[in-house]
């Protein structure tokens, strides 16, 4: 029988992925707005051989070339590399998303896809961190920095999910904390911290955990005390009990909290725990892996949508209520799911009948069902939800984010509820329960299981998750079409309520197991057997599963069965009497070989019974017939006279002659197990021969798949070296074009020439020293309207001279005078690119004062000799006029 994947093992359909072959951490990076210089600090102490990988993925203008490689270079100790489709992911380098791409990992490679949702409402934070989860399952990191919005907190959820690492920037020292705040209000980060100290923290927490993860923890007797004193204190603590919990993931999610806290061994965090209420909360909420989201598994939803809930109304009479329960349902995304299912399942019906959905929604996490009463949720749930979803079933909050509309609420009632402790609901019609059988133990799920078989009406269905299957529990459900766990319930309508609902489930064994269930539920099993033992046997008989767990006893057995010492126990092979329980495993194994007959007898087996001896005749069948039994094997019993030469009581031979009998009969046992043993050797023999041929093919296919991967790491390197290059060319350019810059910035400043630069929009763009003087400029100026800036210049007609030299691209030249009696020649020229397209104006303002003040001097020294010239020429004029009146007289 297959059982329940390990949560900490991948779902089925990628169970085919090989396995992790790096031993480094790669560590996802999130950033939005304010997010270089978040990077810049947080990349700054990160050594170059501190043995990671940083994959840093930031919202980017898709219409702009990406530098944030060349940025980052200036800071970083390790080369930055700019992502490219399929790059090999190596320790002591940083991997950058180009703009308008998304981002994804599978196997340490990096793929690009082209963005599928439009600009705006992208989430390739969150796009990149669940296949981070995905490919590097307890080994992933995410770190989330700087940004607006909630980008990223889905993507946290998936790795804490998996048991990852998660870090958020404190949002205090963040230049926008939009995206810390998201994930902190999430209850998403395992550490936070200002981004400088992220790496430090990082590097000690990865300090105290196992290189290479290990596929199932093996834990020693002082681990194991450990851990049982945990579970003790968390028991104390919130009153739930986690023993029957799979010790991995016990094991691995305090393995965590231990590398957290830098704890070596699990002694000290047991006194850690004992001395800190906090950390035992937080454990306990580690543990309840409080993980969902919106149509997880959007293939099963649509099967569900489609085929199941139609099917369901198909056979429910019109103006009827249906019954759902989703246990383990978290902060309710599942719930809400299942109730916009149900309104756009009735919605595809011919003619819509009157039907409505009540859905019981329970959790453990009393913290995540006040949040799913709430029902509000961030915007990055459109990444799970369609736009379409969005408009019809939640409002838009004007603080941000959705919340769930009335209609949808209204279908679902939330409490909160322990499903191992508590009665569970009843008279269903549908049962979710997905992703939380995983974390349990066989016994445990086989207890639940034979619950929900009793919580779901005939013909009820069960939904489960991906990883999840009904196990051992044959008999209660059947499969339904499809690649998704959807199973239907199997049985009559009057069926049994469980043995008890008890406070603890503390063995399987305690109350009758599950098939005993099954069968008891059907009220025709019972008349079934009894037809069949009275057509081919009237002995005393049993009827077993292949295990031996007993499910039907028909006559008295006790000559054959007693109940062992010690806790209950229905298993034949336990309460066999002596004589017995040595040959019923052979027997079993006989009757099970489908290449044996299905009907095997062992005669004159003696069995002690009162301290007499019983001769019996042990038959066992395996059955095929009725499809019901189908699967089960009875065993008959049948009392032979016993000789009087072999009673023990009144035999009249000596006591030796008995005791020799039994020594043969005993040894007879010993010879047929043997042989049994040798056949059953023989068997595995053929199977590790099999084996060991298809382990010859595989190993072929690995040596063939090791050439290839040889060849592209040649390719990988070689691209590399090319990558390095034009990494090296940029980097030169970048320095050159620094040099040119500080060369423009020197030669203007030496010029003494005020020089201005304007955008189209008299927006300052760059000035000099000495137009700061001029006008009272600072560089937070930068991008203001020069209109809006204080001046000591008297021009009003700027903005028309600027205006009239962009259209008709003829520069305007001009004197100006200053408040303060200064005198500047102002000449206004277009912006002309290397492109010779025009973008702005440059204005350049010349002082001219000492030749304003020189030809004030000149202007008054010329009327000065004006007016001496004038004097002069009156003066002899009158002279001229005496002198001739003297002549004349």
């Amino acid at each position: 029988m297959t059982h329940p994947a390990d949560p900490d093992s991948s779902p089925p359909e990628s169970a085919a992925s090989p396995p992790l072959l790096n031993t480094f951490p790669i560590v996802g990076i999130g950033a939005s707005a304010g997010g270089l210089e978040a990077l810049e600090q947080f990349l700054k102490p990160v050594p170059k051989d501190c043995g990671m990988a940083f994959v840093i993925v930031q919202h980017l203008d898709p219409t702009h070339q990406g530098v944030m490689p060349e940025l980052l270079q200036r800071s970083a100790k390790m080369p930055v590399l700019q992502v490219t489709d399929g790059m090999k992911v190596q320790p002591n380098c940083i991997y950058v998303i180009p703009p308008n791409k998304d981002m994804s990992l599978l196997h340490d490679v990096l793929y690009l896809f082209a963005p599928t949702t439009p600009r705006g409402l992208r989430l390739p934070i969150d796009f990149f961190f669940r296949s981070l989860a995905e490919d590097q399952r307890e080994r992933s990191i995410g770190i989330i920095l700087s940004g607006m919005g909630s980008d990223g907190a889905l993507g946290l959820r998936a790795i804490k999910e998996k048991a990852g690492m998660t870090l958020v920037q404190e949002p205090t020292t963040a230049k926008f904390d939009g995206m810390p705040r998201s994930a902190i209000n999430a209850e998403l980060a395992d550490i936070v911290a200002p981004a400088e100290e992220l790496y430090k923290r990082l590097a000690a927490y990865l300090q105290h955990l196992p290189l290479i993860p290990r596929a199932e923890p093996m834990l020693k007797e002082r681990d194991q005390s450990g851990l049982d004193k945990i579970v003790i204190l968390l028991r104390a603590h919130t009153g739930h009990d986690f023993s029957q919990y799979k010790k991995s993931t016990l094991y691995r999610r305090i393995e965590r909290r231990m590398g957290l806290h830098q704890f070596d061994k699990i002694a000290h965090y047991v006194r850690y725990l004992q001395e800190n209420p906090q950390e035992r909360e937080l454990l306990f909420k580690e543990l309840l892996i409080g993980v969902t989201n919106f149509f997880r598994d959007p293939p099963a939803w649509a099967q569900l949508q489609e085929q199941v809930i139609p099917a369901l109304l198909a056979n429910y009479p019109a103006g009827g209520q249906l019954r759902a329960w989703a246990a383990g349902c978290s902060t309710g995304e599942e719930a809400y799911s299942l109730a916009m299912a149900f309104k756009e399942a009735l919605a595809t019906l011919n003619s819509p009948p009157s039907f409505s959905l009540q859905i019981f929604a329970t959790d453990l996490d009393r913290d995540a069902i006040a949040k799913a009463r709430q029902g509000v949720y961030p915007e990055n749930i459109g990444a799970d939800v369609s736009p379409e979803r969005l408009r019809r079933f939640f409002i838009k909050e004007e603080s941000g984010g959705y919340r769930i509309g009335k209609e949808i609420r209204e279908m679902v009632t939330l409490a909160p509820q322990n499903v191992i402790m508590d009665p569970p609901f009843t008279k269903l019609d549908l049962l979710i329960c997905r992703n939380l059988l995983i974390y349990l133990t066989a016994e445990l799920q086989k207890k639940l299981l034979a619950l929900f078989h009793y919580s779901l009406n005939p013909g009820g269905v069960l939904f489960l998750g991906s990883a999840e299957t009904i196990g051992n529990s044959p008999g209660l459900f059947t499969s339904i079409d499809g690649k998704w766990r959807f199973y239907r319930r199997e049985g009559s309508k009057s069926h049994p309520a469980p043995t008890d609902f008890p406070n603890t489930f503390t063995s399987p064994l305690l109350s009758a197991p599950a098939e005993a269930q099954a069968i008891k539920s059907q009220p025709t099993l019972q008349m079934r057997i009894d037809q069949l033992l009275l057509q081919r046997y009237t002995p005393a008989a049993v009827l077993t599963n292949p295990q031996g767990d007993i499910l039907y006893i028909n006559g008295r057995t006790g000559k054959y069965l007693e109940p062992a010492a010690g806790q209950a126990n229905w298993n034949l092979f336990s309460m066999a009497r002596e004589g017995l329980h040595h040959s019923l495993p052979g027997l079993f194994q006989q009757a099970l070989n489908p290449a044996a007959d299905a009907i095997v007898t062992r005669r004159g087996l003696r069995v002690k019974t009162n301290g007499d001896f019983q001769t019996v005749d042990v038959t066992v069948q395996a059955l095929t017939d009725p499809a019901e039994l189908r699967g089960m094997l009875l065993v008959i019993f049948n009392d032979m006279a016993t000789p009087p030469g072999k009673r023990g009581k009144t035999a009249k031979a000596p006591v030796a002659n008995a005791d020799l009998v039994q020594l043969e009969q005993e040894a007879q046992q010993l010879r047929e197990a043997l042989q049994a043993t040798h056949e059953e050797m023989q068997t595995s023999q053929e199977e590790l021969k099999s084996a060991n041929e298809e382990l010859q093919s595989t190993n072929e296919e690995l040596q063939s798949t090791n050439e290839e991967l040889t060849t592209s790491k040649e390719e990988m390197q070689s691209l590399n070296e090319e990558l390095q290059t034009v990494n090296a060319e940029l980097q030169s350019k970048v320095d050159d074009l620094s040099r040119a810059n500080n060369d423009m910035k020197n030669l203007l400043n030496s010029t003494d020439i005020a020089t201005l630069f304007l955008d189209d929009d008299l927006r300052v763009r760059r000035f000099t020293i000495e137009a700061s003087k001029l006008i009272k400029l600072i560089p937070g100026d930068v991008g203001r309207p020069i209109t809006d800036i204080a001046s000591d210049l008297l021009y009003p007609a700027l903005a028309a001279d600027v205006a009239d030299v962009l259209r008709t691209l003829v520069f305007v030249e001009k004197p100006l005078a200053t408040q303060d009696g200064r005198w500047f020649t102002v000449r206004v020229m277009p912006y002309r690119t290397l492109d010779n397209r025009i973008d702005g104006v440059v204005l350049t303002f010349i002082n001219i004062t000492a030749a304003k003040m020189l030809e004030l001097e000149l202007r008054q020294a010329q009327e000065e000799l004006n007016k001496l010239l004038a004097n002069q020429s009156d003066t002899l004029a009158q002279s001229n006029a005496a002198l001739k009146a003297e002549r004349d007289g």
